[in-house]
């Protein structure tokens, strides 16, 4: 198994909002995305989300406070809580869900489960 080069698997695509898969262990998906902009309100009812900032400040809005994110800090989503990620400025990301995890989670919007880069 080769390693995986953060910073080489950022510089394959710029869209926003559309996690890319760079791994899988066991049931669950390491994905990286390129944030900007606010992200639509939803939560996962059947799984945790762990956010990871390896580039950048992430803030993860939730009904009750909000959480904000730096360079190398990680936070994880319980399930059934709603959020709302955001970023001023572009920010990189890496997330760890089950694979298959829709990022719109029950939001009434079209979402994605990541494509492989």
């Amino acid at each position: 198994m080769p390693t995986i080069n953060l910073a080489e698997k950022f510089a394959l695509f710029a869209d926003h909002w559309s996690p890319k898969i760079v791994g899988e262990i066991n049931d669950y998906h390491i994905k990286l995305a390129k944030v900007q902009g606010a992200f639509p309100w939803h939560k996962h009812e059947e799984t945790d989300e762990l956010f990871m900032v390896i580039k950048g400040e992430l803030t993860i809005q939730m009904r009750d406070g909000d959480v904000t994110l730096r360079e190398g800090e990680l936070y994880i989503v319980p399930k059934g809580v709603e959020h709302a990620p955001c970023a001023e400025e572009e920010c990189e990301i890496l997330l760890l869900e089950p694979a298959g995890t829709v990022n719109t989670g029950d939001a009434d919007a079209e979402g994605t489960t990541g494509e492989w880069i």
